[in-house]
Protein backbone atom coordinates (compact mmCIF):
# COMPACT_ATOMS: atom_id res chain seq x y z
CA UNK A 1 0.00 0.00 0.00
CA UNK A 2 1.16 3.51 -1.02
CA UNK A 3 -0.19 6.54 0.98
CA UNK A 4 -1.23 9.15 -2.05
CA UNK A 5 0.48 11.40 0.80
CA UNK A 6 4.19 9.97 -0.31
CA UNK A 7 5.79 12.00 -2.50
CA UNK A 8 7.86 9.18 -5.25
CA UNK A 9 9.23 10.44 -8.42
CA UNK A 10 7.58 8.76 -11.58
CA UNK A 11 11.33 7.00 -12.11
CA UNK A 12 11.96 5.83 -8.86
CA UNK A 13 11.57 1.92 -9.41
CA UNK A 14 9.44 0.44 -6.81
CA UNK A 15 8.91 -3.79 -6.02
CA UNK A 16 6.14 -5.74 -5.65
CA UNK A 17 4.27 -5.50 -1.76
CA UNK A 18 5.86 -2.36 -0.38
CA UNK A 19 4.63 -0.07 1.95
CA UNK A 20 4.87 3.41 1.62
CA UNK A 21 4.06 5.39 4.66
CA UNK A 22 2.41 9.17 4.71
CA UNK A 23 5.09 12.22 3.80
CA UNK A 24 7.51 10.19 2.58
CA UNK A 25 9.95 11.52 0.02
CA UNK A 26 11.29 8.77 -2.61
CA UNK A 27 13.64 10.82 -5.55
CA UNK A 28 14.50 9.61 -8.87
CA UNK A 29 17.23 7.13 -9.54
CA UNK A 30 16.28 5.26 -6.22
CA UNK A 31 14.78 1.22 -6.64
CA UNK A 32 13.11 0.00 -3.17
CA UNK A 33 13.12 -4.04 -3.38
CA UNK A 34 10.36 -6.12 -3.37
CA UNK A 35 8.48 -6.21 0.22
CA UNK A 36 10.02 -3.08 2.10
CA UNK A 37 8.58 -0.87 4.28
CA UNK A 38 9.21 2.99 3.81
CA UNK A 39 7.38 4.42 7.15
CA UNK A 40 6.26 7.79 7.30
CA UNK A 41 8.23 11.24 7.30
CA UNK A 42 11.58 8.71 5.61
CA UNK A 43 13.74 9.92 2.79
CA UNK A 44 15.38 8.00 0.17
CA UNK A 45 17.76 10.13 -1.55
CA UNK A 46 19.20 9.66 -5.50
CA UNK A 47 21.10 7.12 -6.36
CA UNK A 48 20.24 4.53 -3.67
CA UNK A 49 19.17 1.34 -3.82
CA UNK A 50 16.95 -0.55 -1.45
CA UNK A 51 17.20 -4.25 -1.39
CA UNK A 52 13.94 -6.94 -0.22
CA UNK A 53 12.31 -6.69 2.92
CA UNK A 54 13.99 -3.82 4.07
CA UNK A 55 11.71 -1.55 6.95
CA UNK A 56 12.98 1.92 6.73
CA UNK A 57 11.29 3.56 10.06
CA UNK A 58 10.22 7.36 10.62
CA UNK A 59 12.41 10.09 9.68
CA UNK A 60 15.24 8.17 8.77
CA UNK A 61 17.70 9.37 5.68
CA UNK A 62 18.92 7.73 3.68
CA UNK A 63 21.46 8.20 0.74
CA UNK A 64 21.73 12.28 1.52
CA UNK A 65 25.15 13.65 -0.36
CA UNK A 66 28.35 13.25 2.04
CA UNK A 67 29.65 15.21 4.31
CA UNK A 68 33.47 15.34 2.68
CA UNK A 69 34.48 18.95 1.25
CA UNK A 70 35.92 16.65 -2.13
CA UNK A 71 32.22 15.54 -2.80
CA UNK A 72 31.22 17.47 -6.14
CA UNK A 73 28.18 16.37 -6.78
CA UNK A 74 29.37 13.02 -9.10
CA UNK A 75 27.25 10.11 -9.14
CA UNK A 76 27.46 7.85 -6.58
CA UNK A 77 26.02 5.51 -4.59
CA UNK A 78 23.84 4.16 -1.56
CA UNK A 79 23.63 0.30 -1.75
CA UNK A 80 21.49 -1.94 1.27
CA UNK A 81 21.14 -5.39 0.42
CA UNK A 82 17.95 -7.67 1.41
CA UNK A 83 16.19 -7.97 5.07
CA UNK A 84 17.82 -4.58 6.66
CA UNK A 85 16.16 -2.64 9.50
CA UNK A 86 16.52 1.25 9.52
CA UNK A 87 15.58 2.58 12.79
CA UNK A 88 14.48 6.52 13.54
CA UNK A 89 16.86 8.99 12.08
CA UNK A 90 19.13 6.93 10.97
CA UNK A 91 20.99 8.89 8.44
CA UNK A 92 23.29 6.62 5.67
CA UNK A 93 25.44 8.76 3.38
CA UNK A 94 26.03 7.93 -0.51
CA UNK A 95 29.92 7.21 -1.60
CA UNK A 96 32.36 9.53 -2.45
CA UNK A 97 35.07 9.26 -5.64
CA UNK A 98 37.05 7.32 -3.32
CA UNK A 99 35.02 4.41 -3.47
CA UNK A 100 32.07 5.06 -5.52
CA UNK A 101 29.46 4.02 -2.71
CA UNK A 102 28.48 2.76 0.69
CA UNK A 103 27.47 -0.53 0.82
CA UNK A 104 25.41 -2.14 3.52
CA UNK A 105 25.17 -6.14 3.58
CA UNK A 106 22.03 -8.42 4.38
CA UNK A 107 20.66 -8.10 7.67
CA UNK A 108 21.61 -5.72 9.33
CA UNK A 109 19.64 -3.65 12.34
CA UNK A 110 21.07 -0.58 12.71
CA UNK A 111 19.25 1.04 15.69
CA UNK A 112 17.66 4.71 15.71
CA UNK A 113 20.01 7.84 15.42
CA UNK A 114 22.75 5.96 14.02
CA UNK A 115 24.77 7.72 11.58
CA UNK A 116 27.03 5.89 8.31
CA UNK A 117 29.28 8.15 6.75
CA UNK A 118 30.38 8.27 2.81
CA UNK A 119 32.30 4.84 1.47
CA UNK A 120 31.55 2.65 4.61
CA UNK A 121 31.44 -0.83 3.63
CA UNK A 122 29.28 -3.17 6.16
CA UNK A 123 28.87 -6.55 5.76
CA UNK A 124 25.89 -9.03 6.86
CA UNK A 125 24.24 -9.52 10.21
CA UNK A 126 25.73 -6.39 11.80
CA UNK A 127 24.19 -4.72 14.79
CA UNK A 128 24.43 -1.05 15.33
CA UNK A 129 22.90 0.07 18.48
CA UNK A 130 21.87 3.39 19.05
CA UNK A 131 23.54 6.73 18.44
CA UNK A 132 26.78 4.28 16.96
CA UNK A 133 28.83 6.56 14.33
CA UNK A 134 30.79 5.59 11.78
CA UNK A 135 33.23 7.93 10.19
CA UNK A 136 34.02 8.52 6.47
CA UNK A 137 35.41 4.52 4.92
CA UNK A 138 34.87 2.45 7.69
CA UNK A 139 34.32 -1.48 7.40
CA UNK A 140 32.91 -3.53 9.76
CA UNK A 141 32.55 -6.71 8.73
CA UNK A 142 30.31 -10.04 9.60
CA UNK A 143 28.42 -10.53 12.87
CA UNK A 144 30.13 -7.36 14.61
CA UNK A 145 28.01 -5.74 18.04
CA UNK A 146 29.08 -1.77 18.50
CA UNK A 147 27.32 -1.02 21.82
CA UNK A 148 25.72 2.53 21.76
CA UNK A 149 27.11 5.65 21.80
CA UNK A 150 30.23 4.21 20.20
CA UNK A 151 32.37 6.58 18.04
CA UNK A 152 34.46 4.97 15.05
CA UNK A 153 37.48 7.22 13.63
CA UNK A 154 37.26 7.38 9.67
CA UNK A 155 39.00 4.52 7.67
CA UNK A 156 39.00 1.96 10.94
CA UNK A 157 38.25 -1.88 10.24
CA UNK A 158 36.12 -3.61 12.78
CA UNK A 159 36.58 -7.52 12.51
CA UNK A 160 34.00 -9.95 12.43
CA UNK A 161 32.37 -11.25 15.54
CA UNK A 162 33.58 -8.70 17.61
CA UNK A 163 31.24 -7.41 20.69
CA UNK A 164 32.24 -3.64 21.16
CA UNK A 165 31.80 -1.83 24.53
CA UNK A 166 28.94 1.09 24.25
CA UNK A 167 30.26 4.24 24.58
CA UNK A 168 33.56 3.38 23.29
CA UNK A 169 35.91 5.92 20.68
CA UNK A 170 37.64 3.70 17.85
CA UNK A 171 40.61 5.14 16.91
CA UNK A 172 42.53 2.00 15.60
CA UNK A 173 41.33 -1.69 13.94
CA UNK A 174 39.53 -4.31 16.29
CA UNK A 175 40.53 -8.12 14.91
CA UNK A 176 38.15 -10.30 14.70
CA UNK A 177 36.35 -12.41 17.53
CA UNK A 178 37.38 -10.21 20.43
CA UNK A 179 35.64 -8.03 23.05
CA UNK A 180 37.29 -4.39 22.74
CA UNK A 181 36.11 -1.94 25.39
CA UNK A 182 37.89 0.35 27.92
CA UNK A 183 39.32 3.70 27.41
CA UNK A 184 41.44 3.49 25.24
CA UNK A 185 39.95 0.90 23.52
CA UNK A 186 41.52 -2.21 24.54
CA UNK A 187 41.65 -6.19 23.93
CA UNK A 188 39.82 -7.70 26.63
CA UNK A 189 39.45 -11.17 25.83
CA UNK A 190 37.85 -13.61 22.92
CA UNK A 191 33.90 -13.36 22.42
CA UNK A 192 33.51 -16.81 23.34
CA UNK A 193 29.92 -16.23 24.15
CA UNK A 194 29.07 -15.52 21.09
CA UNK A 195 30.78 -17.69 19.25
CA UNK A 196 29.84 -20.73 20.95
CA UNK A 197 25.95 -19.17 19.98
CA UNK A 198 26.68 -19.01 16.22
CA UNK A 199 27.85 -22.35 16.15
CA UNK A 200 31.76 -22.07 16.57
CA UNK A 201 33.25 -25.15 18.04
CA UNK A 202 35.28 -25.62 21.72
CA UNK A 203 38.39 -26.46 19.39
CA UNK A 204 37.74 -23.38 17.13
CA UNK A 205 37.45 -21.03 20.31
CA UNK A 206 40.39 -22.44 21.89
CA UNK A 207 42.51 -21.93 18.05
CA UNK A 208 41.26 -18.03 18.69
CA UNK A 209 42.39 -17.78 22.30
CA UNK A 210 45.92 -19.33 21.55
CA UNK A 211 46.54 -17.14 19.12
CA UNK A 212 45.33 -13.74 21.13
CA UNK A 213 47.63 -15.32 23.98
CA UNK A 214 50.68 -15.36 21.18
CA UNK A 215 49.71 -11.94 20.26
CA UNK A 216 49.00 -9.91 23.06
CA UNK A 217 50.79 -11.92 26.11
CA UNK A 218 53.71 -13.82 24.57
CA UNK A 219 56.56 -10.91 25.07
CA UNK A 220 56.71 -10.52 21.31
CA UNK A 221 56.22 -7.19 19.18
CA UNK A 222 53.34 -7.81 16.69
CA UNK A 223 55.63 -8.89 13.98
CA UNK A 224 57.51 -11.67 15.56
CA UNK A 225 54.29 -12.45 17.54
CA UNK A 226 52.69 -13.14 13.82
CA UNK A 227 55.67 -14.82 12.30
CA UNK A 228 55.32 -17.48 15.83
CA UNK A 229 52.22 -17.93 15.30
CA UNK A 230 52.29 -18.99 11.79
CA UNK A 231 55.23 -21.37 12.77
CA UNK A 232 54.06 -22.88 15.47
CA UNK A 233 50.18 -23.21 15.19
CA UNK A 234 48.66 -25.60 12.49
CA UNK A 235 46.27 -23.20 9.77
CA UNK A 236 42.86 -22.76 10.35
CA UNK A 237 40.38 -20.59 8.69
CA UNK A 238 40.18 -18.64 12.16
CA UNK A 239 44.51 -18.62 12.92
CA UNK A 240 44.93 -16.98 9.47
CA UNK A 241 41.67 -14.77 9.41
CA UNK A 242 43.28 -12.87 12.64
CA UNK A 243 46.79 -13.20 11.13
CA UNK A 244 45.86 -11.56 7.95
CA UNK A 245 43.44 -8.96 9.55
CA UNK A 246 46.44 -7.93 11.61
CA UNK A 247 49.07 -8.15 8.76
CA UNK A 248 46.86 -5.83 6.52
CA UNK A 249 46.14 -2.95 9.43
CA UNK A 250 47.31 0.62 8.29
CA UNK A 251 46.14 1.82 11.62
CA UNK A 252 47.20 -0.96 13.74
CA UNK A 253 45.09 -3.06 16.21
CA UNK A 254 44.28 -2.39 19.71
CA UNK A 255 45.96 -3.20 22.49
CA UNK A 256 45.84 -5.20 25.40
Amino acid sequence: MISPLASIHPEAKIGADVEIGPFVFIDKDVEIGDGCIIDSNATICQYTKLGKHCHVFPSAVIGAIPQDLKFHGEVTWTIIGDNCVLREFVTVHRGTFSKGQTVIGNNNLIMAYCHVAHDCVLGNNIIMSNTTQLAGEVVVDDFAIIGGGTLVHQFSHIGSHVMVQGGSRINKDVPPFIIAAREPISYCGVNSVGLNRRGFTAEQIHTIQEVYRLLYQGGMNTTQALDHIVETMPASAERDLIVDFVRASTRGVVRA
